[in-house]
């Protein structure tokens, strides 16, 4: 048996016009979250799916380069992990490519151990494998 994890979304309105109100109630970190077509499009103070996804990617990401890194004997002492999104319009709405940008301390480990790693972390992480479908690129820093 798995875990399964939940959110809603609550929706008035036309696409253009409208209002809606996403939560996870699981954890509470959402309750009533405003999103609307101008926080998706616009700079409209509210989350958007894009966004959602973005920090569902660098969650997962880091918590999977954490746990490769300790595998292999270095645990890190910090990950701090950026996901881009990008939404593209030509031929309708669609995400076009994620850009994952991680700087990293991670002590006795060289440079060419660590990006294997982390790659080995962006392609095996689960929202990765997600998704799959969009074009995904790393940049990994290591800091001495």
């Amino acid at each position: 048996m798995g875990i399964s994890r939940h959110a809603t979304a609550h929706w008035e309105g036309d696409l253009k016009t409208g209002r809606g109100r996403l939560a996870t109630p699981q954890s509470g970190l959402m309750s009533d979250t405003p999103y609307a077509f101008s926080s998706r499009f616009g700079d409209e103070k509210g989350t958007n799916p894009e966004e959602l996804i973005a920090a569902a990617h660098a969650g997962c990401f880091t918590m999977a380069l954490s746990a490769k890194l300790s595998e292999a004997g270095h645990p890190p002492a910090r990950l701090d992990t950026r996901a881009d999104v990008d939404l593209s319009m030509e031929g309708g709405p669609a995400l076009s490519r994620i850009r994952l940008k991680v700087d990293a301390e991670v002590p006795g480990i060289d440079d060419a151990k660590f990006q294997s790693i982390a790659n080995d972390a962006k392609e095996n992480c689960p929202v990765s494998k997600a998704l799959s479908a969009v074009p995904i690129s790393l940049e990994a820093t290591l800091r001495a």
